[in-house]
């Protein structure tokens, strides 16, 4: 209906625009590690995405052909300060020879930092076999570096990397500044060393503002192994792990800290994916982050961003069709006990719908006007309608997020709508289902919504990502429209290990389901690569089931061994599992619920239906079925194909 041209390049933070406040924002720092690419890829990156300064990371340096004096000039000239040179490494020594050519190491170093207009480098607590415990022999090292460092004007922030031999918290790090007392030497505090150990940030009030030179700032899942590899391998921006950044950088503040809000982080997608896209992800995860500390602390900074409308259901889900995937998908709607209620007045896209209550109403949209030539027959969501009680919000929200308004075209007599575009690059549509509004749109059938099969509304939609982007989008959904993210569960599936995470508005009126495969495949793939599903609520689905049967929809048969499963696990009365046998019905259930669901053949090689019946509190999405639907759907495929 309202997908149009190519995909945009992702958008860049617009400097002296709408988006800086009168108050100055933070100073946003961005290492160069964290990025792909050579130097000159993510220096540019850095600077198109808004960013204010880098931290230039040493390998980065000695791989690129820019003299530092020159990196420095072309830092200048797109507006980005050199904010830390780092890392130095294995500074203390038991070894006095060792220790010496340490110094004349350093004192190179300080020749390049010189050249690069960087003020600060960073000395990480040392992991060498003759690295120093004594705490004074320590500090008197590091006043000996720092006295060096002093006489060309620069400053060394001392680091406890979590993993350091003799130093690896930041209290033992800030007891070897405190004795060493030299003004040139401060503390680097990295969020990812004090909250991967456990270390609690409000000890940072006994540190004086003054000697916090530098903060990184890195969020990671919670996972249980070498603190080593979970650093080098699955550190992830704010917002997209479980740490608790915003109370982390609250208390950094509270010292009187007012230098850069730096990102670290260290990770294998990061650093193959795209430079400038994941700049923009980055950014976006420092305006979350900057966001959740306004509203801590309330006038203690800038003001945040328009606030996220509150969203109460679902306008519409689209489907992308063609020729040969779009009157098999319009049968199989029928099938389910969807009308055919509406005709674009422009454009080549049918309105479906069912249920009788308007505010519920489930909508699908069939828009054939995306030219694929190379997918024939190819089925996808292309486009998401959420209602919003203020789409315009909604939208100046997506662009102070970075996630700026997509440019469409529209009749004379057509709603105005605003749409942005996820990282797999479907559209979200801001919208309000009201007289008048976009439904007006579409010419009337004649044919009237329904009861149908008993669908009463859009339950979730699942949406399989690229594993580049499953990250990505987790915060996109949670910074652009303030949907929560869930709990993150995994399935031994047929194919592979795939990772779900939902993201939810607060009343579970909109949810989304993300699903990823942990490893990219290879030439052995399922014949269902990439699925998408809507997820259909039904107060009855036994009753549903029976009327999609006699309606001749594809519902996926499912093998026998499935329900006798279900029959030695759980005490389920006969008549439900009767259902489950006849229809083809999965179950599962938890503390709180069961979830009741069955799901249709797949449509145009990625998209299948699934109708849904929530029990009691069940706030899940049945992923512990998704191998056993996967296999079904793999057999059917086969079938398809002539595969047997």
């Amino acid at each position: 209906m309202w997908r149009e041209g190519p995909r945009p390049p992702h958008p860049s933070r617009a400097r002296g625009g709408a988006l800086d406040e009168a108050v100055a924002a933070p100073h946003r720092g961005l290492a160069t590690v964290c990025l792909s690419g050579t130097l000159e890829d993510k220096v540019a990156a850095a600077a198109a995405a808004g960013f204010d300064g880098i931290e230039v990371f040493e390998p980065d340096l000695v791989a690129s052909p820019w003299p530092p004096a020159e990196l420095a000039a072309r830092c200048a000239d797109l507006g980005l300060s050199v904010d830390l040179y780092q890392p130095f490494r294995d500074l203390d020594s038991t070894d006095p020879a060792r220790f010496t050519r340490t110094l004349r190491r350093l004192d190179r170093k300080l020749d390049v930092m010189a050249a690069l207009g960087a003020d600060t480098v960073l000395v990480c607590s040392s992991v060498a076999p003759d690295a120093v415990d004594d705490p004074d022999q320590l500090a008197g090292q590091l006043a000996t570096a720092a006295a060096r460092a002093a006489e060309r004007g620069l400053r060394i922030a001392y680091e406890a990397l979590a993993w350091g031999r003799h130093v690896s918290t930041w209290e033992r790090s800030w007891d070897a500044v405190r004795r060493a007392d030299s003004p040139a030497l401060g503390l680097c505090l990295d969020s990812f060393h004090v909250l991967s150990r456990g270390g609690d940030p409000a000890g940072f009030a006994a540190v004086p503002g003054e000697k916090l030179f530098f903060l990184q700032l890195a969020d990671a899942p919670q996972l249980a192994m070498d603190v080593l590899q979970w650093s080098r391998h699955h550190r992830l921006f704010p917002g997209q792990g479980a740490f608790d950044l915003p109370g982390f950088v609250a208390a950094v503040l509270a010292t009187g800290y007012a230098g850069p809000l730096s990102l670290e982080v260290f990770n294998d997608v990061y650093r193959q994916a795209d430079p400038a896209r994941t700049a923009v992800d980055a950014m976006r995860s420092l305006q979350w982050l900057e966001e959740a500390l306004a509203l801590r602390s309330p006038g203690a900074g800038p003001p945040p961003p328009p606030a996220a409308p509150a969203l109460s259901g679902w306008s519409f889900t689209e489907l992308a069709v063609d020729g040969v995937s779009g009157p098999r998908a319009a049968d199989v709607l029928a099938a389910l006990g969807f009308a055919h209620t509406g005709q674009h007045r422009s454009k080549p896209v049918q309105l479906w719908e069912q249920g009788r209550d308007p505010a519920r109403r489930a909508r699908v949209l069939l828009n054939a006007s995306v030219v694929r030539p190379a997918s024939a027959g190819v089925a996808s969501v292309a486009a998401l309608g959420l209602e919003s009680a203020d789409p315009a919000r909604s939208a100046a929200r997506a662009e102070a997020m970075s996630a700026p308004v997509l440019a469409r075209t529209r009749g004379a007599a057509e709603a105005e709508l605003s749409a942005v575009e996820a990282p797999d690059g479907t559209q979200v549509f801001f919208t309000r289902t009201v007289p008048g509004g976009w439904p007006a749109d579409f010419l009337p059938t004649g044919e009237q919504p329904g009861t149908g099969a008993g669908v009463t509304g859009v339950d979730h939609v699942g949406l399989t990502q690229p594993f580049d982007s499953f990250d990505e989008a987790g915060l996109f959904y949670r910074a652009v429209l303030g949907l929560e993210p869930q709990e993150l569960t995994e399935a031994a599936a047929p194919f592979g290990l795939v990772r779900t995470r939902a993201v939810t508005d607060p009343g579970r009126s909109v949810r989304l389901a993300l699903s990823a495969a942990t490893l990219r495949r290879g030439g052995w793939a399922p014949g269902v690569p990439e699925p998408q599903y809507v997820a259909l609520a039904t107060d009855d689905l036994v009753a549903t089931a029976r009327a999609l049967r006699d309606g001749g929809a594809p519902v996926l048969p499912l093998p026998a061994n499935y329900a006798d499963d279900l029959e030695a696990r759980l005490d389920l009365p006969a008549d439900v599992l009767a259902a489950v046998r006849e229809h083809g019905l999965m179950y599962e259930e938890d503390g709180t619920g069961g979830y009741l669901h069955l799901a249709t053949e797949v449509l145009g090689d990625r998209v299948f239906f699934e109708v849904v019946q929530r029990l009691g509190g069940y706030d899940g999405y049945g992923t512990a079925d998704a191998p056993v639907r996967m296999a079904a759907h793999r057999r059917r495929r086969q079938a398809a194909d002539g595969g047997g």
